[in-house]
Order: C-alpha cells, then structure tokens, then sequence
C-alpha cells in the first residue's frame, strides 16, 4: 500500500505521552522554520512558508496546564529560526525583526488554538460544518493577527514595505495553517473508496502532474490543472491521504519555486514587483488548495455517515413493515403507481408482489367504493379528491372497502399519508390498513344487542341493578387473572426465565405498568359498586385522621418530585379522632391530592391542609392547575365524567375517582364541595364529623 497518509497515517501509534508528540512537533516546526528561512528569495522581508501551522498543532495536543510552557517554547523556536540564520548567511532576519515575527507568530497559534478548539482538552473535530466554519474562523482570525503584528513590525524597524510585509507574512500563515492544522484533529471516519490501483494513480498524477505544471514559466493559469487532481483524491481517498495529496502538491510547489522555477518564481522581475510577492502568490495557491480540498473532504464524510445513518434507517424500517404481517402497508408515488407492497398487505388481499408493483393503487377499490367513499366526506367522485380529503383531515382508520383478488370486497380501517420532501412537495403516499370487517360486523350485532338492551331498560328499570351486578362480577373474574399476569411479570422482569435484551425489559416495564392501571380501574369500579349497593361496610373503629392523611401524602409524594411542584401538608399539632374505615378516608385523600398532581402543571403548587373546628374537621386540597371550565362543574361528580379541558391535555384517568370520593365521605356524614376556574386552579374541601 502506499505510504500516502506518511508519518501522519501512525500518528496514533506514537508512545501515548502528550510530551513526546508535542515534542516531535516542536523539533518538527524547529527544522522546517529554518528551511524556511534559509529558503527565502534574496532581498526578500519575510520568512518563506513558515511552519505556524505546526505550532498550531503543537497547542492543540497540548494539555491545558502546560499551554504556557508550549507557547515560551514556540516563541523560542520562531525566534531562534528567524534570527540564527543571519549570524551565518545573509537569510536571516535582523533581531528586532525577527522578535517581532516571532511575537506575531507566537499569539496567532495561540489564539488559532484556543478559537478552533473552544477550550476543548482532546483534538477538535473537522468532521461537520459547524467544525469547518471554526476552521476558516480561527485560522483567518490567527491571520488578521500576524499581519498587523507584521505591519507594526516592518513599520518600526523600517523593515520594507508594511503593507507588502503583513499581506505576505498574513497569507503564508494562513497557507500553513490551513494546510497543517487537520493533520491534529478528528477527521471524517471513512475508509479510501478508491481501489489500489487507483490510488497508484492517483499518487503518481501528483508526483507527474505537479512538477509538469510548475515547470513553463509564462502559463501561470496551468499551475491549477493540480486541483483536480486534489479534488479527486479528496471525493475518493481517506481524509489523511487526501491531505497527505495536498501536502505534497504544496511541497513540490514550494521546493520548485524556491529553485526559480515555475510561474511564481520570476514574478518580481516580471512585473516589477517586489520579491515577496513570489511567496505571496506562492502561498496563494496553497490556500486555494486547502479551501478546496478540506470542505470537499468534510463534505464527502458528512455523506457518508449520511448515507450509512439512511442505509441502517432503511433497513429498520423495511424490518418493520416486513414483520407487520397482520397490516396491510401499501407504498405509492405521486401518481399512485405502488412502490411498496408489505407481506400483510399480501395475506389480507391476496395478491403476489409482482403483480401490483407499478400498477395504480386504485386497483384494489371498485368504483362503487371509491363514489360511497366520496359522498361520506363530500368530494367530488373522483379518485384524488377523495386522496387528497382523506390525507388532508388525517383521520386514522377511516373505513374504506377493498377488493381482494378473488374478487370478494372487505371493509379495511386505513390511514392515509402523505410524503412530502424538504420543500413540501409531495414525492408519494402510504396507507396503512387492517381488515376490520369482522369487527364491524360484531360492532353491528353489539348495537342490536344495545339497542334491544336500551329498549328493555325503558322497560324494566331492574336492569341498572344487573348491569351494575354485571360490572362488578366482571371486575371481580378479571382481578384475579390480573394479579396473575403481574406475578409473572415480575417473574420475567428478574430474570426468572432467562436474561432479557433491554428492548424485552422495557416490554416487560410497559405491560406490568399498563396491568397496573388496569388494576386501579377495577378497583374503582368495585369500591364503587361497594359503596352505591350499600355493601360499604365500616368496623366503628376510631382512629387518627392526621394519620390517614399523612399516609397518602407519602404514598403520593414520588409522582410530584421529579416534576418541580411545590407541595406542602399542614397538620393539627392534636390527634383528630374520626369514626370510620380508616383505609376509605386515605383513598379519599390519595384521590384528592393525585388529581392535583395529575392536573397541576410542572412548576405549579399544591397546599393539603387538615383542620378541626368544633365537632367536625375540614381537609382542603388547593392546586394551581387547570381548573374545571364553569358550565361542566356541575357533572364533576358524575361517573366516567371528564372535563374537556383533561381531555384535550391527553391526561389519564378514568373519571370514577371523585364520584367514588363523594360516596365515602357522605357513607362517614360528611360532605365535599370545590371551587375552581379555568386556568387558575382548584379547592377541594372535605368536611367529616369527628369525635369529641
């Protein structure tokens, strides 16, 4: 395999030690500043291409608490390699000069550093846009930097032209920095697309290509041809090697331009312009380089984890809609030719895949269905009113006739959707139904048999006492087979019967959770029957009401911690003696004080509050929540009776609580009244008489 990514590719195989790769990068930067300086055109006022972006790199890897000793030892190397060539050639940069061009190039990798990283411990990402928007960011700002340092420097010392100076110092930094700094972060995680054959190619374009344009000295235009080249690489090679691609092209350029060939060599002399304008252009280039190739390798990263984010999305999705076998899922076009046909879709209308793929969904309606259909939503009888009316009201399981292929019509309850893309358009449809011809028919017979029941009613009014005997017999058969299920559910949940996978625990989690309300609701409906058949049966047992109170309020006190009320109990210092069945007077609070929970909003606070005055005593449950609209409060007390306002809230509950609460509190002599508004909250108020 070639060498593309070079040193950079067994980065991560350097000893663990933050020193040791911050010190291969510092000696690094040492070598090449001075190559750099040595490098520079005759006469010229700056430094070449120097390394700034191997001193970048070097805070990057860094550990925070050691930044300050990096940046004395980055200011020391600047120093040392701008200056030291002048005590033996005529390379080198007088020292107020060179103290200046190191300050400049010590505080831009510092604050390049600091921006790009965020203050971040580990190596930033250059993964996402927001990552390449800090990249040009920090690096531009790290620019602006040194060229007004250099400006001020050259200004100072008489050092050339100021302006000449910063422009050029400014570009040849950036040139490194952009070039260097993605060596040091987190790439784009994607393999080289390319196979081997094309990277030799690739590789070799670059080592034949890149010298062959630098070579003609008047086309500087061909110089560009590279681009390409690095583009290419960027599209199809791993993010290290595409750079590696970039890095070389640069050092082609760099060595051949210093060797006086190439379009930027005789710049100066051609167009009389002073000699640092090689390295300017020269630097100009680089930038164009980089600016191509990182984005375009960002880029192509971003799609590929796109595209494997999409792939494993579509596999999920096609898992699903292939093991809803007992839905019939049909996928279609903006035109309605299907392009999605599940195997429930198979078993329940009896056709084969490949005879309804490409066909027009319309083939599994008659025309008779389609014109009942558009008179039950008054459209037009027309196929795409009646669509465009069913996906518009976004009603679930309205009821449509489909034609199976034996020819026989079955009554499927559908949903109908609409596809759309990012700008709206639609790009096609999916309906999701099952057969409820069954259950329509049942629905049918079950209406017969209520109507035959409402009409018995009229007749014998013996029937509310059986229907209510009914409902608690049945309550009684379903508590046992319920209690059973939870018995088992737990079993499962503690790994009775083998280990389960986190998706089957939180299965588990959900039926135990939903067997549970179904419990409570029997409950209701037996305390209920308990108490208005007078089977409400109390031992003249004396006890604490503060007592009963307390215990609920604990029973309770987890639903509203999580949830940011504020909850408070106030209690008689004295006992309250009360006669009664203690565990009725504590479902009265439970209820009480968990529907101010229920319908208090997070944030919201509940005050419970027990007091005696004289023979009776008063529990008041006060909350700031919804609230009770005036013209319902009158049915608050009714059965199965909830207020619109819980209904649009989608908040549970069975609507037997408060009526079950009344019936307790008139059994034990006593009376609930309340007082609510709409938006501001409720009070309950519970007066019992007790014992004095």
């Amino acid at each position: 395999m070639l060498s593309g990514e070079f040193a950079w590719e067994g980065w991560d195989q350097v000893p663990k030690s933050w020193a040791v790769r911050v010190a291969a990068v510092v000696l690094l930067m040492t070598v090449a500043g001075l190559i750099a300086v040595w490098g520079a055109p005759e006469g010229g006022r700056v430094t070449g291409i120097w390394p700034a972006g191997l001193a970048t790199g070097a805070l990057l890897l860094a550990r925070r608490h050691r930044t300050g000793l990096l940046v004395a030892a980055i200011f020391t190397v600047a120093l040392g390699t701008v200056w030291l060539p002048s005590l033996v050639s005529d390379n080198g940069r007088p020292f107020a000069v060179s103290l200046g061009f190191a300050l400049g190039s010590t505080l831009e990798a510092w604050i390049v550093s600091r921006l790009f990283s965020d203050g971040r411990e580990p190596r930033p990402h250059l993964r996402s846009d927001p990552d390449l928007r800090r990249y040009f960011y920090s690096v531009s700002a790290g620019g602006a930097v040194v060229a007004v340092v250099g400006f001020l420097t050259a200004a100072v010392t008489d050092w050339g032209d100021p302006g000449m100076v910063a422009a050029s110092i400014a570009t040849s930094h950036v040139a490194s920095n952009l070039a260097l700094i993605p060596f040091f972060c987190r790439l784009p995680n994607q393999e080289s697309i390319a196979s081997r054959g094309e990277r030799v190619f690739q590789w070799l374009s670059i080592v034949t290509v890149t010298p062959a344009v630098f070579l003609p000295g008047d086309f500087p235009s061909l110089v560009f041809l590279a681009v390409p080249v690095l583009a290419w690489g960027a599209l199809r090679l791993s993010p290290r090697e595409a750079l590696a691609e970039m890095v070389a092209v640069m050092a082609f350029a760099i060595v051949m331009t210093t060797a006086g060939t190439g379009p930027f060599a005789d710049v100066p002399e051609r167009y009389g312009m002073s000699v640092d304008a090689r390295g300017l252009m020269l630097a100009a280039f680089a930038i164009v380089c980089a600016t191509i190739v990182v984005p375009l390798m960002i880029r192509v990263g971003d799609q590929i984890a796109s595209a494997r984010e999409a792939k494993a999305e579509r596999d999920i999705v096609q898992r699903i809609v292939d093991g809803a076998t007992g839905v019939a899922i049909v996928g279609a076009d903006e035109t309605g030719r299907i392009t999605l046909y599940n195997p429930g879709a198979q078993r329940l209308l009896g056709y084969e895949r490949s005879e309804v793929l490409g066909q027009h969904s319309t083939m599994f309606h008659t025309r008779a269905a389609i014109r009942d259909k558009a008179r039950e939503l008054g459209v037009r009888d027309d196929v795409v009113d009646v669509v465009r009316e069913m996906t518009k009201s976004g009603a679930a399981g309205t009821l449509i006739r489909f034609r199976r292929k034996d020819g026989v019509e079955r009554t499927h309850a559908m949903t109908l959707s609409r596809l759309t893309d990012d700008k709206g358009r639609t790009t096609g449809y999916v309906s999701t139904s099952e057969d409820a011809t069954d259950q329509l028919e049942a629905q049918r017979a079950l209406e017969e048999a209520l109507e035959v029941e409402r009409q018995a009613v009229e007749r014998l009014r013996e029937v509310d006492t059986a229907k209510d005997a009914f409902v608690s017999s049945v309550s009684h058969e379903l508590r046992t087979p319920m209690t059973s299920i939870l018995g088992y559910l737990e079993m499962l949940g503690e790994d009775a019967f083998g280990p389960l996978s986190d998706d089957q625990r939180n299965a588990v989690r959900r039926v135990s959770s939903n067997t549970h309300r179904l419990l409570g609701l029997i409950d209701d409906l037996l305390t209920l029957g308990r108490v208005d058949n007078d089977g409400f049966d109390y031992v003249d047992r004396v006890f604490d009401l503060r007592e009963a109170v307390q215990a609920a309020y604990v029973v309770l006190s987890p639903s509203w911690e999580e949830r940011g009320l504020q909850v408070s109990l106030r209690l008689p210092d004295e006992p309250v003696p009360l006669l009664g069945d203690r565990d009725m007077i504590e479902r009265v609070t439970l209820n009480l004080v968990s529907n101010a929970v229920k319908f208090t909003p997070d944030g919201g606070s509940i005050d419970v509050e027990l007091s005696t005055a004289g023979d009776h005593a008063d529990l008041v449950v006060t909350d700031t929540g919804i609230g009770v609209p005036e013209q319902e409060q009158a049915q608050l007390f009714d059965r199965f009776f909830r207020s619109t306002l819980a209904q649009k809230q989608a908040i549970p509950g069975s609507g037997l609580g408060l009526s079950i609460t009344r019936a307790i509190v008139e059994k034990h002599g006593g009376a609930v009244s309340f007082t609510s508004k709409a938006g501001e909250g409720t009070v309950f108020r519970v007066r019992l008489p007790i014992v004095v």
